[in-house]
């Protein structure tokens, strides 16, 4: 038999953050984002992440972030899932970490619970364990990221996932890291008030970078200025690679030099064949991967990316001039971000329709150096996401700090013989 936790022994505060990821590294990179700030500004709080990334590993996380690492999910080009490493089915995958997630949040009893972006978990695997925190009265958080998908494909989804009584019954707080005078994600959705009125904007998750005025010298040590090109985990962006690497075997007379990183999640084929390429142009450096993205964004003239929500966040964050060229499927997030974000005069977007013709594209980095900075558009409270969800945050732990503090002082002292 095994034997109950006692959660009556544990001390300090704590928050648990659930971050599926099942492919690239968005999830995982604000997961991140959010906890390292969080234990930055509370002393006495611990922060847990459970996610399915195979190289959540690489990561480097602030003293008291840790992780779980449960077993790995990958959503396939055509929207399915498959387990990533296991020679099990997806069932059986399933099962397995919604087990490992219950288990896990009954031993660490989270003053608050974090659910990153699915509602209920991949395939409902965290519903469980949102009743069994709720019925200890924990404080439950749903953080959306500023667009999800197209109102036309959300809707659908949701009421397949039967997520609206989720929303009603369980989440006290839909916390949504974006503002609504870029875009509202739930806002053409048929929600009722209750569920609306626990939205709160938080604004675009800031990201800071480390000293690093050394770190470039071993790819330019001339301190050339250089573009950075980054289609995130790699995944699906060959054409992204593909459109500005051709620009640049075309044109031998673009502004900048260009820094490649592939992403860990590109096919190992595609990998070698662009460093083949890349290998050959003098102007050029190629990666596969580094943790410390933001690093080598900071450094950069400009950067080419593909869109996700960290990447948008990251150029905001260190104001730089952008070309974002948003994939489309298996979901339309990247074009509404990118479209709306272009509209304001926050980047440059350019469409993929099909032909990347080499041309075009030369001829969006000559024009580069000309864009306006992100900051040179005011939009009020763009990058406090991070300090409001401290703020947000607050009260859940510092109520648990009273009450310990509370249950201290009616202890009645012992009296001297």
């Amino acid at each position: 038999m095994i034997k109950k936790f006692d959660n009556s022994k544990i001390s300090g505060s704590r928050v648990l953050i659930y971050s599926h990821d099942t492919m690239g590294l968005g999830h995982l990179r604000r997961s991140r984002a959010i906890a390292n700030s969080l234990v930055e500004k509370y002393d006495d709080l611990s922060v847990l992440i459970l996610s399915g990334s195979p190289i959540i590993g690489s990561f480097d996380f602030s003293n008291r972030v840790d992780y779980v690492r449960i077993p790995g999910v990958i959503k396939l080009k055509d929207g399915e899932y498959t387990t990533l490493n296991l020679a099990i089915d997806i069932d059986e995958t399933i099962s397995m970490r919604s087990s490992i997630i219950k288990h896990t949040a009954d031993i660490f009893d989270p003053d608050v619970f974090i659910v990153d972006k699915e509602p209920t978990g991949l395939r409902g695997e965290v519903l469980e364990t949102l009743k069994m925190l709720k019925e200890r009265g924990k404080h439950l958080v749903l953080g959306l990221r500023d667009v999800l998908d197209s109102s036309a494909a959300l809707e659908p989804e949701w009421k397949r996932k039967n997520v609206l009584p989720v929303l009603r019954k369980l989440y006290d707080e839909i916390w949504i890291y974006g503002l609504p005078q870029i875009y509202e994600p739930l806002n053409d959705l048929p929600l009722p008030k209750k569920v609306l009125d626990k939205i709160t904007y938080t604004g675009y998750l800031r990201r800071s970078v480390k000293n690093t005025s050394n770190s470039m010298d071993r790819f330019f040590p001339e301190k050339e200025p250089y573009l950075l090109v980054t289609p995130g985990g790699g995944g699906d962006g060959e054409e992204l690679i593909e459109w500005v690497l051709s620009a640049y075997e075309n044109d031998p007379l673009l502004p900048y030099a260009a820094l490649f990183v592939l992403g860990p999640f590109m096919q190992p084929e595609l990998q070698e064949e662009f460093m083949k390429r890349c290998k050959k142009m003098k102007r050029i450096h190629v990666i596969t991967f580094d943790v410390q993205m933001e690093d080598l964004e900071s450094n950069a003239a400009g950067i080419v990316a593909m869109g996700g929500y960290n990447t948008f966040c990251e150029i905001l964050s260190l104001d730089k001039r952008a070309i974002i060229i948003p994939r489309t499927s298996p979901r339309f997030e990247q074009y509404i971000r990118a479209s709306r974000a272009e509209e304001l005069g926050l980047v440059k977007m350019l469409e993929d329709n099909g032909k990347l013709d080499p041309l075009l594209m030369a001829q969006a980095l000559k024009e580069m150096p000309k864009q306006k900075k992100p900051s040179e558009i005011i939009v009020p409270g763009l990058l406090e996401g991070l300090e409001n969800v401290n703020r947000l945050v607050e009260p859940w732990i510092s109520r648990k700090n009273d009450k310990e503090i509370n249950l201290h002082k009616n202890i009645t002292p012992l009296k001297r013989a």
